[in-house]
């Protein structure tokens, strides 16, 4: 069910978490045949056992698409994805790492050129089992502000 939610209904410091995902090799393999991104740091297990982290690291773009699908958890008619800001990879995720994200709105102005609009800034965290940030973004929603009575 969808449910309209405008931008003065976006509370600056409420927060959500979602539930955990653990990380496969099967997720790795798959985005590296999405992406053509073969490097040796996400497919060669042997290769990486004399490397810095001593074993398969998920692709960074991996763990950013799947924390962006567990945030999607309703349909908003009255907002989209207007993009992502600052997006870095603080620490590696290895396969059978469980990931969870807490997504919390940090700021609220109005779009600077569409009238009716505003923009939603949430900053995007991404946790690993031991509860250590792998992962951190702005998200930024266009939303549309409730219609004048």
């Amino acid at each position: 069910m969808m449910r309209s939610v405008f931008y003065e209904d976006y509370e600056v410091g409420a927060s959500r978490e979602t539930f955990g995902r653990t990380i496969t090799e099967t997720d790795i393999v798959l985005h590296a045949g999405q992406t053509g991104d073969f490097y040796p740091h996400h497919m060669d297990a042997e290769w990486c056992k004399e490397q810095d982290f001593g074993q398969r690291i998920a692709h960074g773009t991996l763990i950013f698409s799947i924390a962006v699908g567990m945030t999607a958890g309703e349909i908003n008619p009255e907002a989209f994805s207007y993009g992502y800001d600052r997006l870095r990879f603080v620490k590696p995720v290895f396969i059978g790492d469980t990931i969870r994200v807490r997504a919390a709105i940090q700021e609220k102005k109005d779009h600077p050129k569409r009238e009716g609009y505003g923009i939603v800034s949430e900053r995007c965290e991404v946790f690993n089992q031991r509860g250590e940030t792998v992962l951190a973004c702005e998200h930024l929603l266009m939303v549309r502000k409730k219609p004048a009575p």
